[in-house]
């Protein structure tokens, strides 16, 4: 029966929809699930007893001014870190080019906002992230999804999809979200190339970009464009907004990320912010802060990529084993994901049914295409569950696979 507060609501709550994954982690928290399921780091990892310490010292310290409003823009020291920490990668910037959010999940909804019109187009990767799909869909946007390779967007498909006139680009060129790949240089250089000439802006995502557990560091996309204009003699304002997050290298529960994003375009999120929660919590970004100081940041990232790497092994090393032949998967050089691919005639929301009865699940891969393609793919997170865990639940998985669909 339709109630009174039906007939109320916004259109825009046509295309809200609940985040597949969040809806699929009240099943899988269930404590005899083994689960790959979430992109969630290991919680055994978190630096409780550091964050503990930095609590305390900022309460003695600086009680009243953690516990008060601040500003839109965040916490000054933490935002000046965040420009000597990224300086390291080469993104030369200062204090007024970053915003502090609740989350990076925050960031994409501030960027619909400001930039997203209904029906405006924007292009994205297929697979992609399923947190941006949700974050825009309430602004009504439509997507371009083009193919990807193992060195990142396939240039032919994107030079066609430019054509159409997309709002902007959004891309995670580290580990992406859900298929673990990395864009070669080459790759990356090309897309900007193409961006350029077609006056479309680029939104790099880089959650994972400090979890590399092989390969060597590539240049982020927000360097390689800045060098391009710099050597061309243009006037840099940006072409890329960058975004990061605090959640995978100290906890997700904090909910402390960042933008890097010229001086206008951060001014305009803060407007946006200013509408939604006044400031990220300060409390919260002076305790991050207060962790990250004296090396602690990272010290905790090595041991962070030492214990993923291992998982990360693990992982690949059972579905070599366990697993049919036919099935294809990724190896990725960091992160927290591998994506596999089956046979076209399967569907693995079915699979998923059949990994819940025998205990372990996972992610399928349609949530992550626009297009609701990608029904023969699925998700597989390496740096949640135990050594001993992803070994039992690969066997698992693999078993009702070739039982029931091979």
């Amino acid at each position: 029966m339709e109630t009174p507060w039906e007939q109320r609501y916004a259109q825009r709550t046509q295309r809200m929809a609940s985040s597949a994954i969040r809806e699929l982690l009240k099943l899988t928290q269930l404590p005899d699930i083994i689960s790959f399921a979430g992109g969630m780091p290991a919680p055994e990892l978190f630096p409780v007893e550091a964050f503990r310490k930095a609590c305390d010292h900022v309460l003695d310290t600086d009680g009243q001014f953690a516990l008060q409003y601040s500003t839109t823009e965040g916490y000054p020291p933490l935002r000046e870190m965040i420009v000597r920490h990224t300086a390291r990668y080469g993104i030369d910037v200062s204090i007024e080019n970053i915003l502090i959010t609740s989350g990076s999940q925050q960031a994409l909804d501030l960027l619909g906002k400001i930039f997203i019109n209904p029906g405006d187009r924007i292009l994205v990767e297929g697979p992609t992230f399923l947190g941006a799909i949700q974050a825009w869909n309430s602004y009504g946007a439509e997507y371009i999804v083009v193919e990807m390779d193992e060195e990142g967007m396939k240039i032919e498909a994107l030079e066609k999809a430019l054509r159409s006139g997309p709002k902007f680009i959004y891309m995670m060129p580290n580990f992406q979200n859900p298929t673990g790949k990395t864009y070669s240089l080459d790759r990356r250089m090309q897309v900007i190339k193409l961006a350029a000439i077609n006056g479309v802006p680029i939104i790099e995502d880089d959650p994972y970009g400090q979890l590399r557990y092989s390969g060597k560091h590539i240049t982020p996309v927000w360097v390689l464009d800045s060098q391009s204009r710099s050597n061309s003699g243009e006037g840099y304002e940006g072409n890329v907004i960058y975004l990061s997050t605090f959640s995978k290298i100290f906890a997700p529960g904090i909910r402390i990320a960042w933008v890097i994003a010229p001086p206008n375009v951060i001014g305009k999120m803060v407007q946006a912010k200013q509408g939604v929660d006044l400031h990220t919590a300060t409390f919260n970004q002076m305790a991050v802060h207060e962790v990250s100081r004296e090396g602690f940041l990272d010290r905790h990232i090595g041991n962070l990529r030492e214990t993923y790497q291992e998982r990360r092994d693990l992982m690949l090393e059972s579905i070599e084993k366990e697993f049919p032949e036919s099935i294809k998967w990724t190896k990725p050089d960091g992160g927290l994901f591998t994506w596999a691919t089956l046979d076209e005639n399967i569907d693995t929301r079915d699979v998923l049914n059949a990994a819940v009865e025998k205990k372990v699940a996972f992610v399928p891969g349609v949530p992550f295409f626009p297009d609701g393609s990608g029904l023969n793919t699925m998700r597989l997170n390496f740096s949640n569950a135990q050594p001993d865990k992803i070994i039992e639940g690969i066997k698992r998985l693999g078993q009702v696979l070739k039982d029931q669909f091979y």
